[in-house]
């Protein structure tokens, strides 16, 4: 049986930065990652291209939409979803919320990911995080669509913001992501909208496999790795070995 992952990504780019390696390497293992985008980021986060003459709204949103159908296909991403939603702020109703369980019960993914709980500087991302705690909870619910298949319990792993330090998110993971290294590259450029970030993410990653080698042992026999990324796991881990 294939395994599965799911990614709830606030805007089409945040999937890209925070964990476009994940996806990469877990596809190489065989991973079938779907991502769900909760909106394009078409208002708060396409400053580059609201700068461009006769630009509007639609103009930005299939913009923003062909970056990141791009980027999925450079990450090898199984499924991207665009849910339109809005963004500054991002809004989701009943029937939005709904239609994210139906995903989550259809992609049983073994494991999830999506924003930091807090984050001042842009609610729409921990607005994010907790829509998908309550559609991981309502997709246990056995009495929500009675006879349907209900979810386990996969762990949600919270993925790196922009300012670790002013949103209360801690690592208590690190991926190394050597191996997909050039994979999360292509993806990151194919974010023309927001190239002021690229060299940023670029950084971050190079910063993590520093706290990758020195959590896997440091110079006493620490794994050398070039690039990784670190997350926050919500739920206790149940696991056989460390």
């Amino acid at each position: 049986m294939t395994k599965t992952a799911l990614v709830i990504s606030a805007h089409s780019a945040d999937f890209v930065w925070r964990c476009g390696g994940a996806i990469a390497l877990h596809a190489q293992k065989g991973y079938a990652v779907t991502v769900v985008c909760l909106s394009y980021g078409e208002r708060g986060e396409s400053a580059k291209l609201w700068k461009l003459p006769d630009m509007d709204l639609q103009k930005v949103k299939a913009a923003r939409r062909t970056e990141a159908e791009n980027a999925a296909r450079a990450l090898d991403v199984h499924d991207i979803q665009f849910f339109d939603l809005g963004d500054y702020p991002l809004v989701v109703d009943r029937d939005a919320r709904d239609r994210l369980v139906d995903v989550i019960r259809a992609v049983e993914p073994d494991f999830m990911l999506s924003h930091s709980k807090w984050d001042p500087y842009n609610t729409d991302h921990m607005y994010a995080t907790q829509v998908a705690l309550e559609a991981r909870m309502i997709a246990q619910a056995w009495g929500h669509k009675p006879g349907e298949k209900v979810l386990g319990a996969p762990q949600l792993y919270l993925f790196e913001p922009h300012q670790t330090e002013q949103m209360e998110w801690k690592p208590d993971v690190f991926l190394d992501i050597s191996p997909v290294w050039e994979k999360k590259w292509a993806a990151i450029q194919c974010m023309e909208g927001q190239e002021h970030l690229w060299h940023y993410y670029k950084n971050v990653a190079e910063n993590r496999a520093n706290h990758f080698m020195r959590n896997s042992g440091g110079q006493s026999g620490g794994r050398k790795a070039s690039h990784a990324e670190g997350f926050q796991s919500v739920f206790p881990r149940t696991v056989d070995e460390l």
